[in-house]
């Protein structure tokens, strides 16, 4: 049973049924991506993983969620949205569960991997389901909760991972983390069956480009997989010949995409005005976040001696600032600023190690992702037509994972390197990673100050 798509029941409230449900999607597979985060050291004791290993656990999930998401969209536009994101959803259900009940470190990177490509399938069907089910000024309005959806999750993973871990639901310890994936899951493909009207495939008689998808992923993974790798195992010689090779496969890639009628990228979406510009946005705004929550979850336990619990309330001030100023959209210039003040004082609070002055800069540095991520995200897609939806859904995605990836593994090297070995002098490390994420927030702040003058969409950027 399905309902008739709300793009046609006039002002009915009925409209906003599939709305929740797939935010809920994103929500999840979001916070899984950090979430990991504060379950390392617990993963390590137990699984006896060394550091190499227990960076795949959360690099493997972003690296198959990057690599997958370009022909996750052109899957949904020839099979239907609505059924590619019900595959996704119960894949990431039973790959949950298989993280949860790893009996090995091999076990669980190949869950992680798995969960990884189960969210690819998801995210583009999310946006391009949105962009079809609420034309108009109801449009910019859904991708402003998907914008507060996604921000919000990603700077939850440090605290519902704490809560978690001090609840130790069942003696699950670090696996609850995971394992709270399957009510979530099973109770969303439920609502989905119900609410998720069909909409429109894509029948244009275009095969899936294989090669193409094929050149797009190994170009992704040769450039992620070494530098997640590269600063644990001191860089031998395949990362290097692996980063070599994503310059020949993603421009083969390009190349390739060109020369078809029919491609599976359409590159014409990085011609819609902001769309390019914003994406820059987007990836230091990930990057920033997935390196905050990496240098905190070591700094607050083992730099301050805090534990997961602990750690988790001090991150609450994130989460808080970031409701509060969301419910207040439409200034991402602000909210951009803020990002870098927040950062700059928590470089000055450190040496205190005060957790109060951490959590206060927290605040400032959460409401200025409130003010930013709905108005951005909205900027990026409004303007984007409606036969390129697809596209551009995957495009985004895969920068928003991708720039997760490395802007984490960016940060996180400069700050373990900044740490020293022997006896690690975790604040020191953890001012020079912040000096790192202040220069991606003034970045931001002067690209979306761009955005803004260039934007031309019916969301505009105020």
């Amino acid at each position: 049973m399905v309902i008739a798509s709300p793009a046609v029941r006039g002002s009915s409230p009925v409209r906003w049924l599939p709305l929740p449900v797939v935010l809920v999607a994103v929500f999840v597979t979001t916070l899984d991506f950090f979430i990991a985060n504060v379950a390392i050291p617990a993963i390590r004791a137990d699984l006896a993983a060394g550091p190499a290993a227990t960076q795949l656990v959360f690099g493997g999930y972003g690296l198959a969620y990057a690599a997958g998401l370009i022909i996750s969209g052109r899957l949904g536009d020839l099979y239907g949205p609505r059924r590619v994101f019900l595959i996704g959803l119960a894949l990431f259900t039973l790959a949950s569960l298989a993280a949860g009940t790893a009996p090995d470190i091999l076990m669980l990177i190949a869950a992680r991997v798995v969960q990884g490509s189960a969210a690819a399938l998801l995210a583009p069907q999310v946006l391009t389901l949105i962009g079809a089910l609420y034309p108009g000024a109801h449009r910019a309005r859904a991708f402003g909760w998907y914008g507060t959806a996604t921000g919000l999750a990603g700077v939850s993973g440090q605290v519902v991972g704490g809560l978690l871990m001090a609840a130790d639901l069942g003696g699950l310890g670090w696996r609850a983390v995971f394992l709270i994936n399957l009510p979530i899951g099973l109770a969303a493909l439920v609502m989905a069956r119900f609410v998720l009207p069909e909409t429109p495939r894509r029948r244009d008689g275009r095969a899936l480009d294989l090669p193409g998808a094929v050149l797009v992923a190994a170009g992704l993974v040769a450039i992620v997989l070494p530098l997640v790798q590269g600063p644990e195992l001191g860089w031998p010689a395949w990362t290097w010949l692996l980063l070599g090779l994503a310059v020949p496969l993603l421009a083969a890639f390009v190349a390739r995409q060109r020369a078809l009628a029919q491609p599976l990228l359409d590159l014409r979406v990085f011609g819609e005005r902001g769309f390019a510009l914003g994406l820059v946005a987007v990836a230091l705004l990930f990057g920033g976040s997935a390196g905050l929550s990496f240098v905190l979850a070591i700094y607050l336990q083992d730099g301050l001696g805090l534990g997961p619990l602990a750690a988790g309330m001090v991150f609450t001030a994130l989460n808080a600032g970031f409701f509060v100023a969301s419910l207040r959209r439409g200034r991402p210039v602000a909210g951009a600023l803020a990002i870098a003040a927040g950062l700059a004082v928590l470089h000055q609070v450190l040496p205190t190690g005060s957790p109060y002055l951490v959590a206060g800069a927290l605040g400032l540095a959460g409401a200025g992702m409130g003010m930013l991520m709905s108005p951005l995200i909205s900027a990026v897609l409004a303007g984007v037509p409606r036969e390129r939806s697809g596209a551009a859904a995957g495009v985004l995605g895969t920068v928003q994972e991708t720039g997760g990836v490395l802007g984490g593994t960016l940060t996180g090297t400069v700050f373990l390197a900044a740490a020293g070995h022997g006896t690690p002098d975790w604040t020191s490390g953890a001012r020079t990673a912040l000096l790192v994420l202040v220069v991606f927030a003034v970045v931001v702040s002067v690209v979306v100050v761009r955005l803004k003058a260039v934007s031309s969409t019916a969301v505009e950027v105020k």
